[in-house]
C-alpha cells in the first residue's frame, strides 16, 4: 500500500457515501457533497 504510515492513514481513514461514492471525514455523520447519511467505512483490505 503507502510507503508509510501515516500516508496510508491518511488515504484509509475516510468513510465513503454508497450513493455519490465522495470521500467523507471519518466522524461525518453525513455526505458533503449529496447530504446523504448512507456511509460506509473504506474497506481497508485490499482487492485481488
Amino acid at each position: 500500500m503507502a510507503r508509510f504510515p501515516e500516508a496510508e492513514a491518511r488515504l484509509l481513514n475516510v468513510k465513503v457515501c454508497m450513493k455519490c461514492n465522495a470521500r467523507n471525514a471519518i466522524r461525518a455523520t453525513r455526505c458533503r457533497k449529496c447530504g446523504s447519511e448512507e456511509l460506509r467505512p473504506k474497506s481497508k483490505e485490499r482487492k485481488a
